[in-house]
């Protein structure tokens, strides 16, 4: 079918006119958009994928801190065999601006220091480059951007010399988008043509391979992927990279012990006995305050987003389509009289994937427990809980000078 056919057997007649009204260079973009749509999603608004229910949930085992310190030098051992060998990638998710900090650019440029510049980025990579250290090579580092700040990661990365890291061992790729459609489901319009919206932390892998750039580093088996905005994690840990392998399971997931049993964190679980993740608002009061002989909460293993994927499960599982999540919420739209709206209710319908919903595919998971105060420094408002306050605070605690 020709593109008008496309556009009038989807029900989006309503973008005739403006493709009619596009001439050249800007109607040959417009095409390229509505080719590469995914019709099925934009029909998911009618009839949303069920979401809400759950199977038999019960709780996971997993490794303790406990369990860790006792048998870390063996999995110290495995874990930097398999750093050395270049069987490890890290994936970097940071195509989110800082606009809850009040910073009006991406947000890994954020600035945390006091008395001197120490960037979000910079922390990251000084974390990642620990591991190289110690095992005396390098890691590939793929970073996830967005459409809307790609351009602006890469130069504030090359300006500062990629903090130390070698610039042949980093690969970007752009996150990929998805179609934006208002409550009627009719394709909205952006000032760039189809409004469009990253289609979520779950989408990480599918654009990962989509831009091909994974053929350069031919020998990589484990992924671990790491959010942008917590500043002490550990990258390519490799206790963590060798309890994983140890244990036979297709990935690992950093948790930590919730600190009560409202925190707002989802935890991992068994789902009908296949490893699942729970969201804290999904639990019922008696599942969030169940404790064990030992006094901890049952479900108390709370994740923290980073993981470590088996390449070759997420490839077996590639075809299959995570849960889409339709989510309504208020988006600019460019109007037929040309112009620009900012709505102040919900007047939109956007499609996300999750990177939790990606472990039950995964089928089986390890949870891997870290200490707190160690590893878990999340920055995502400026004042208050999770806060660049109390970022720096545990930074101070870890040893690092602001």
């Amino acid at each position: 079918m020709n593109i008008r056919d496309i556009i009038i057997a989807h029900g989006q007649q309503h973008l005739l006119p403006v493709l009619d009204g596009l001439s050249g260079d800007e109607r040959a973009a417009f095409i390229e958009q509505l080719k590469g749509i995914d019709w099925a999603l934009t029909e998911l608004w009618r009839h949303p994928h069920d979401l809400s229910g759950k199977g038999r949930i019960r709780p996971i085992t997993g490794l303790s801190s406990e369990d860790i310190r006792r048998d870390g030098q063996i999995y110290t051992r495995v874990g930097e065999d398999a750093v050395r060998s270049g069987k490890v990638g890290a994936v970097l998710l940071a195509g989110g601006q800082g606009t809850r900090l009040g910073w009006d650019a991406p947000k890994g440029t954020f600035d945390l220091g006091i008395s001197r510049p120490i960037y979000i980025f910079e922390r990251l990579i000084a974390n990642l480059s620990e591991v190289c250290a110690r095992c005396n090579c390098f890691i590939p580092l793929f970073i996830m951007t967005s459409e809307v700040n790609d351009a602006a990661t890469r130069e504030f990365l090359s300006a500062h010399a990629y903090f130390g890291y070698p610039e042949r061992y980093i690969r970007f790729f752009v996150q990929d988008m998805a179609p934006v459609v208002d409550l009627d489901g009719k394709l909205m319009l952006s000032e760039r043509g189809l409004a469009t919206s990253p289609n979520g932390n779950g989408g990480w892998y599918s654009s990962l391979a989509r831009a091909g750039v994974l053929d350069d580093f031919p020998d990589i088996e484990w992924l671990n992927v790491f959010a942008v905005d917590n500043v002490l994690q550990r990258i390519a840990d490799p206790v963590f990279v060798g309890a994983t392998i140890v244990s036979g399971c297709n990935c690992g997931a950093k948790v930590v012990r919730k600190c009560d049993p409202y925190e707002r964190v989802g935890v991992l679980c068994l789902e009908d006995g296949i490893s699942s993740v729970i969201e804290y608002y999904e639990m019922t009061e008696e599942m969030a305050n169940a404790r064990g002989a030992d006094g901890n909460l049952v479900y108390g293993y709370g994740v923290i987003l980073n993981y470590l994927f088996k390449l070759s499960k997420l490839r077996e599982t590639a075809a299959n389509r995570i849960p889409v999540h339709v989510v309504r919420k208020k988006v600019p739209v460019l109007q037929p009289d040309g112009t620009f709206v900012k709505p102040e209710t919900e007047n939109a319908y956007k499609f996300e994937t999750l990177i939790l919903d990606m472990i039950r595919l995964m089928g089986t998971c390890l949870p891997f427990e870290v200490v707190r105060e160690r590893e878990f420094a999340p920055v995502k408002n400026k004042i208050g809980t999770d806060s660049v306050e109390s970022a720096r605070e545990l930074l101070r605690l870890n040893g690092v000078e602001l």
